[in-house]
């Protein structure tokens, strides 16, 4: 597997001095946890006991297993303390973007301007940060072994605004953090795929690389590298 032992080189050197800054193979995993972050597809969020957090119940939830218990939105949707309050118990929840909270806000019944001014006030004391969870964020997609789209998706999913998020990512573009984490994939699928028919180890490069949103450039020089021993071309 000549093309193979080229490949994984290939990676090692595009990624060099960028393993540490995002939390490449696998670490940004781990400290990701430690941001505060979580994985939106986790079932639970990081720290607590399955007990402790189904009885500590959000006040201002609207949803409609909330308002069975006999909860409904806030009495005064205009009340800047309130919605203050059920930002901070949002916000001590799992860290979010201004977007993902203002959505949340939105869903609880307070009034659109009294939103604002509570993100405005919160950003100016750095509770919120979009800037530091997008880039979290990222590192947390590159330690999945996202590509550059999948990324922007997972970001604007997650609630960072697109401009931000296409800038953040971008910014860990220019370090090759995304062609190593296209190379990490790659050395999975072929890890996972040996000993099957050439085509189907490509197709299944192919799928990954594609739900992950990477690029297919890259994916085609990738797969000529790890599974063409002839030189053909994919």
């Amino acid at each position: 597997m000549a093309g193979h032992a080229h490949g994984a080189g290939h990676a090692h050197d595009a990624g060099s001095g960028t393993a540490s800054s995002y939390g490449l193979h696998g670490a940004g995993r781990s400290s990701f946890g430690h941001s505060g972050f979580r994985d939106a597809h986790s079932r639970k969020p990081y720290g607590g006991t399955r007990r402790s957090r189904r009885h500590a119940r959000d006040p201002d939830d609207t949803s409609p297993r909330a308002q069975s218990r006999g909860q409904r939105g806030p009495d005064d949707p205009q009340s800047l303390d309130a919605c203050r309050e059920a930002a901070l118990t949002l916000l001590d929840a799992a860290a979010r973007p201004s977007g993902a909270l203002r959505t949340r806000l939105l869903g609880k019944g307070y009034a659109p301007g009294v939103i604002e001014e509570v993100i405005e006030r919160l950003s100016a004391v750095n509770l919120i940060d979009d800037r530091a969870y997008a880039q979290a964020a990222v590192r947390y997609c590159i330690g999945r072994m996202y590509g550059r789209h999948g990324a922007i998706n997972e970001l604007v999913r997650k609630g960072v605004e697109r401009p931000l998020a296409a800038e953040v990512v971008d910014e860990a573009d220019k370090h090759g953090a995304f062609e190593e984490s296209a190379w990490e994939l790659g050395r999975s699928v072929e890890h996972k795929t040996r000993g099957l028919d050439r085509q189907v180890r490509k197709r299944r490069l192919w799928s990954a690389g594609g739900r992950k949103g990477h690029d297919p450039a890259v994916l085609r020089d990738m797969a000529h590298q790890l599974f063409d021993d002839d030189g053909q071309e994919v």
